[in-house]
């Protein structure tokens, strides 16, 4: 089996690009994980182009997947909803806590520049040290 990073992913779903997914590996063994899928889903801008990305992506072996696929997915939603709002998220992590602290209503403490702009685009509560 073999964990497929971000970076082919997202240079196979880049336009114009060379790299086909039959010569970088054999499909039948790739996997991914949570953070490859919030990393690759976070960069699309078009709609449809994200469903079909997302929809070839689960269709894989997820492995160590130590939270549950909503959570992952509300990550990748408040950092594109953020994106198109003009807000810039520089941690894709930070996304995550995001959306843990959304899912179990609770406020997040930090000392980071992303919490304010997340919570600009959801109903996050955050509160800097």
């Amino acid at each position: 089996m073999t964990l497929v990073d971000s970076s082919v992913w997202i240079e196979l779903f880049r336009r114009g690009t060379a790299l086909r997914a039959a010569s970088a590996f054999d499909i039948e063994e790739a996997v991914i994980c949570l953070p490859v899928l919030q990393e690759v889903l976070q960069g699309f801008r078009d709609q449809d182009a994200f469903r079909r990305a997302r929809e070839s992506l689960l269709a894989l072996p997820l492995v160590e997947a130590p939270l549950p696929l909503d959570v992952c997915e509300r990550a990748v939603e408040l950092y594109r909803v953020a994106r198109r709002q003009g807000l810039t998220v520089r941690s894709s992590v930070d996304c995550l806590i995001a959306a843990c602290a959304l899912k179990h209503d609770l406020t997040v403490l930090h000392r980071d520049r992303d919490y304010p702009a997340l919570a600009r685009v959801s109903g996050l509560r955050e509160r800097r040290v």
